[in-house]
């Protein structure tokens, strides 16, 4: 049964609100003042390090997916309106349902690395190869500490922006935000210390990771008291997947224009070229009719108004199309076992069909573009530059590193500078976790702090603007 209410509530870890307007406008606030939001404005989308205003970065992007997330929940709740809604509890909660889906669009960046998702894989790279040895030497006799570190192992491993965002939410932010709220930004269900295991039951929800081992009780906390269950989806976090993936249509092919890599002419050649090719009718009627009234305009203007109308003529489709299948579904999406992202469901609709044109046509065009690969190669560079620069901190025994942290010197002076370059948040975490411990247990206390370190280590470095990890490269390496 659809009850809207057992997963639109209130609860929240601290100072719960009672009413659920309160609530929601309370989550709204708590995230648009948030820091880490605020940094999304200096992080790379494709272009790193831009100084051209007019490129999207991280917060651009973000802000256009709230909107289409904003319009999504609004259409749907217009159908199911007519349908008479008050048979999924909806009523009174259609502000919760809006906001939720628009705000969960917000963070759901968050925890996006500087350089983005090129600079994921150099911090998996550079865990493999510096932080697994590290954890290895760590004594494990028992079966239970063994398999807790081949756990962690694959833990350390498996950083990724999604899984990172439950982490700035709840451990370095620490935005208090309801249990809604939070729940619906994991768009993965698998931990990082689990295996992926193709054509297991709900593969696509976990083919990445969506939470880390520290967050891991948190999570099943949440899942607990709203109704969700292990390995399912938050029916909302639907709405965000589809708000991404439209947002992207035609943005980075706009930004390629303003960059100079492409123009209007050839992105129009581009597309009408690759229609023809796949027989694709649908979108090469969007375009030409589009490129026309482009050309009949002004020429300053031409670009610009010819990216506006195929932006709204394609996101008002999408969005109804996307409607539609979410509603044709909606008791698999509302219980979270809806094992797809909506916009791929029906790979042989004329939109889906589009959408992988435009996909291709950027990937071939602009992500494989020889400057657009040199930035990720710097982005490589500093990012595991950075990794190495901080490595003497894993390196540490515990009582060494509380001694760092309790401003008492130790042998290795070159950690006891490096720790006064973290943020006190990051530190504040860290101390949080470790205090959960129990000291009496030796081995695994041994190798649960030092997993705490090694995420300490990350938060600092992936919490990090594109400006600042450079800068703080240059000045490390007195470049």
């Amino acid at each position: 049964m659809i009850d809207y209410s057992k997963k639109l509530r209130v609860d929240r870890e601290f100072y719960p609100l009672k009413e659920i307007e309160a609530s929601i406008e309370s989550d709204r606030g708590r995230i648009l003042s948030a820091p880490a939001f605020r940094r999304l404005q200096k992080r790379t989308q494709v272009f790193a390090l831009e100084l051209n205003a007019s490129i999207r970065t991280r917060l651009t992007h973000s802000l256009e997916v709230g909107q289409t997330a904003r319009f999504i929940a609004k259409s749907i709740l217009a159908k199911l309106k007519k349908e008479g809604h008050e048979q999924y509890k909806l009523s009174g909660l259609e502000n919760a349902f809006i906001s939720t889906a628009e705000m969960t669009s917000l963070l759901h960046d968050i925890g996006n690395p500087p350089f983005g998702h090129f600079a994921e894989k150099s911090i998996n790279k550079w865990m493999k190869n510096n932080a697994v040895p590290i954890l290895d030497a760590i004594k494990a006799s028992s079966q239970e500490t063994k398999k807790l570190k081949e756990m962690l192992t694959k833990d350390i491993c498996n950083y990724d922006g999604n899984a990172q965002a439950i982490r700035v939410i709840t451990k370095l932010q620490r935005l208090n935000l309801s249990y809604t709220q939070i729940l619906s930004v994991l768009k993965y269900t698998r931990g990082a210390f689990e295996d992926k295991i193709d054509g297991e039951p709900l593969n696509y929800l976990r083919k990445k990771p969506g939470f880390y081992y520290s967050e891991k009780e948190f999570i099943e906390k949440i899942q607990k008291t709203l109704d969700v269950k292990s390995g399912h989806r938050f029916p909302l976090t639907y709405i965000m997947e589809a708000a991404d993936d439209i947002s992207y249509l035609t943005a980075d092919l706009e930004d390629s224009v303003v960059k100079g890599i492409l123009n209007l002419d050839m992105v129009y050649s581009l597309i009408k070229k690759e229609c023809e090719k796949e027989n694709e009718s649908y979108l090469l009627e969007v375009i030409e009719e589009r490129y026309k009234q482009a050309k009949e305009d002004e020429e300053p203007y031409q670009f610009s108004m010819f990216f506006t109308l195929i932006r709204a003529k394609l996101v008002s489709s999408l969005v109804y199309h996307v409607v539609d299948i979410y509603l044709a579904n909606h008791e698999a999406i509302f219980s979270g076992e809806f094992n797809h992202a909506l916009l791929e469901y029906d790979k042989e609709s004329k939109y889906y069909k589009a959408i992988k044109i435009l996909q291709r046509i950027s990937t071939k065009y602009i992500y494989q573009n020889k400057e657009v690969q040199e930035l990720e190669l710097q982005g490589y560079s500093i990012v595991n530059g950075l990794l190495n620069l901080y490595k003497p901190l894993l390196e540490l025994s515990a009582n060494d590193f509380h001694a760092l942290l309790n401003e008492e010197k130790i042998e290795c002076f070159l950690s006891m500078r490096l720790i006064r370059r973290v943020s006190s948040k990051q530190i504040s975490a860290y101390k949080n976790d470790e205090k959960t411990l129990d000291k009496e247990d030796n081995e695994r206390y041994e190798i649960l702090e030092w997993y705490f370190r090694i995420r300490l280590l990350t938060d600092y470095i992936s919490g990090m603007t594109d400006d600042f990890a450079l800068k703080e490269f240059q000045v490390l390496t007195a470049l």
